[in-house]
């Protein structure tokens, strides 16, 4: 049998060598992460946190430093998916760092002390996403956290990082942070804020997991409060809900809300039931950035939900409902924000509204109401007219656009007013009511009034108010006055002023323009003004008449008024015993009067009318005495030179009442056929000639 031939060594040298190489080079691809993963696995990584203190104090600018134990352990994922999605990857540890005593300083110019510091934090790194220059992090947990943040008087804050002119390399992905008891503080030198929340955590309840206590102050007013929150802040899955609630007082302020966020990190879908009460609307301005008007206390209560987005936010106060003083309130408020400042939109309406809650809109409330609200401005004593300034300032903060209705108008005196409706524009700090109308006794009040604040609180305000009153029926306007049934007088007038000033005071003492007005076949009495409040005339007809009702043919007022001062054109009152003329000046700027009073028998009466009347004094202490030196009957043909001044004036608002068979129709009338005399060394003109004094 025969034996195979030996290889010679020579030929298996080159075929082992080669196979050597290639397992000692596997080898050492193995060894090395096999030897990286038992560095890191035994590595003491607190000789690193120098240098990590160093690399991430250069990044964030400010001192940056890990007192404690560094330590760094490996876990699996802690995801939980179904045994069908896993993947090999989940079955690869990630790292797991844990940081004791973490501390970040002030940056420079803000003070010293900590801006931050926690007890500790730790989080797990998703290796994979490395590989696509992610910094993936499931959840960051954060243990007895401690943050103070400030803001100079220069508005230079702490918490606004340096960032870079290119965009960043890497990026950052954060699921969720989970904190537990802890402390954040708040100082803004600018809005004079100072807070401080205590946050801990909440115990066997299933909708929360943290409450915090709030304490502080701001604008030297008292601020109080806590609420709640979930434990867990998803910042990934947006779509679910972060339960918030909270009870806040500033100041006179009380702020309750309940309700979701479910995009937390753009707060781009808030959703919480709103409560709001305070001393006035105009209060909210400094927490909220909205004008709103002074009003008496209020408080409402609807569902308020916001989106933010990168355009701009919408805010939306739907369903709302509440008080504004003894007046109910309701509707849809809308706030965009836009460029160059955002606009406030919406319909308000009340079904019952109290008279007097108008009076702090224009400063007419009295000195405990605007204490009471919080308005340092107090009412001279003997000054009537509101000296209260308009806060121009920030008319120019937002745009506004609502419509505001009242079903029935409520008054002391049962002024009859049943509806008011106005649509309020507010456009680059220029305020318009137009209209503003009033449905009053079977007539109507219509108004357009312009407000110009677009100085800034630096110039006056240009202001002009047209005024129409129509067919406002005396027996409707007095329906407790005994006798009135019988009456058919009603009243039409007309208002045309423009002024300057930041006052109702200083826009009316500065005022110019006209005021007129007719009543046509009414009814004078004593209880009628007691009725309307007006002392004045109570005391003028008693002394021209006694206590008695007078039967009213007619009454014309017609003034011009320059810088305030209301000088009489026409003033005839035409009743069926006499027939009265008036004369002098109202002084708006001063509040004083100056009027005489000159009245006329018509024929044989049992009573015989007095000398003239003076009417002087101030709007709050008028003084009303007699002419003893002058008789009635000298003021004889002043009934007619009183119309002839401005009859024309007044025709409009004949027109506009019952017709030409009216009182005050025939005595305008007459007034216009009345010859005038030629003057002197002239002889009168022919019959045919004359003409009607227009």
């Amino acid at each position: 049998m025969s034996q195979a031939a030996p290889v010679p060594s020579g030929s298996r040298t080159p075929i082992a060598r080669r196979t050597k190489i290639i397992l000692a080079v596997v080898a050492v691809l193995v060894a090395i992460p096999l030897i990286a993963l038992a560095i890191l696995l035994t590595y003491d990584w607190n000789k690193a946190r120098p240098w990590l203190n160093a690399k991430a104090s250069e990044a964030i600018d400010r001192p940056f430093n890990i007192k404690g134990n560094l330590d760094l352990s490996w876990e699996k994922p802690s995801a939980v998916m179904a045994e069908r999605d896993r993947t090999w990857r989940d079955l690869v540890p990630w790292p797991h760092l844990v940081a004791n005593d973490v501390h970040v300083g002030q940056p420079g110019g803000m003070g010293t002390g900590d801006m931050a510091s926690v007890k500790q934090f730790s989080f797990s790194l998703n290796p994979f996403s490395l590989l696509h220059k992610t910094i993936a992090i499931p959840v960051l947990r954060f243990d007895a956290p401690a943050i103070d943040l400030r803001r100079d008087k220069d508005g230079k804050n702490n918490w606004t990082f340096r960032k870079e002119d290119k965009p960043a390399r890497w990026k950052l992905d954060l699921e969720r942070v989970v904190f537990t008891k802890g402390v954040v503080k708040f100082h803004d030198a600018v809005e004079d804020i100072d807070l401080t929340a205590d946050v801990d955590t909440v115990n066997a309840d299933p909708a929360y997991g943290i409450s915090w206590k709030l304490r502080g102050t701001y604008n030297n007013g008292p601020v109080s409060g806590g609420g709640k929150a979930g434990a867990v802040l998803s910042l990934k899955e947006q779509s679910t809900p972060y339960p918030v609630q909270a009870d806040l007082r500033v100041g006179k302020t009380h702020i309750e809300i309940e309700g979701t966020i479910t995009k937390p990190t753009k707060l781009a879908a808030v959703d919480v039931r709103l409560k709001l009460s305070g001393a006035s609307m105009a209060r909210l301005y400094t927490l909220t950035g909205l004008l709103l008007p002074e009003t008496p206390a209020f408080r409402t209560e609807g569902r308020l939900t916001g989106e933010l987005g990168e355009d701009g936010s919408r805010w939306v106060y739907d369903k709302f409902t509440g008080k504004v003083g003894s007046s109910d309130i309701a509707g849809h408020m809308e706030y965009q924000t836009g460029k160059p400042r955002g606009k406030l939109s919406g319909k308000v309406s009340s079904k019952l509204l109290q008279f007097a809650d108008l009076g702090p809109l224009v400063g007419a409330d009295s000195n405990a109401s605007k204490e009471a609200r919080g308005v340092e401005a107090v009412q001279p004593s003997g000054k009537v007219l509101p000296v209260e300034s308009f806060r121009t300032e920030r008319w120019t903060a937002i745009d506004a656009d609502v419509h505001y209705a009242a079903e029935r108008i409520v008054r002391e005196k049962q002024l009859p007013i049943s509806k008011l409706s106005t649509h309020l524009i507010l456009k680059d700090g220029v305020l318009t009511l137009a209209p503003m109308n009033f449905q009053m006794a079977g007539g109507s009040v219509t108004s357009t009034i312009k407000l110009d604040g677009s100085g800034n609180g630096k110039q006056a305000i240009k202001a002009t108010a047209k005024v129409s009153a129509r067919h406002i029926k005396i027996k409707e306007l007095f329906p407790s006055v005994e006798g009135m049934k019988a009456t058919v007088g009603q009243i039409n007038g007309d208002a045309q002023l423009s002024s300057t000033g930041n006052s109702v005071a200083s826009l009316l003492g500065a005022s110019n323009g006209e005021v007129k007005a007719l009543i046509d076949e009414g009814t004078v009495s004593k209880m009628l003004l007691e009725q309307a409040g007006l002392n004045i005339g109570n005391i003028v007809l008693t002394k021209l008449f006694g206590d008695k009702q007078v039967k009213l043919n007619c009454m014309a007022s017609d003034f011009q008024v320059t810088n305030g001062l209301m000088q009489t054109r026409t003033f005839v009152v035409d009743t069926e015993e006499a027939a009265i003329t008036g004369d002098g000046t109202i002084n708006l700027a001063n509040e004083q009067m100056d009027l005489t009073l000159n009245p006329k028998t018509k024929g044989l009466r049992i009573f015989s009318l007095r000398s003239p009347l003076h009417l002087r004094g101030s709007f709050s202490k008028p003084e009303v005495s007699v002419d003893k030196g002058v008789l009635a009957l000298k003021a004889g043909g002043a009934v007619a030179l009183g119309l002839v001044a401005a009859p024309a004036a007044l025709l409009p608002l004949v027109n506009t009442g019952p017709g030409q068979e009216s009182g005050c129709a025939r005595l305008l009338a007459e007034a216009r056929e009345k010859p005038v005399a030629p003057p002197p060394g002239k002889s009168a003109p022919s019959a045919q000639n004359v003409r009607p004094r227009r």
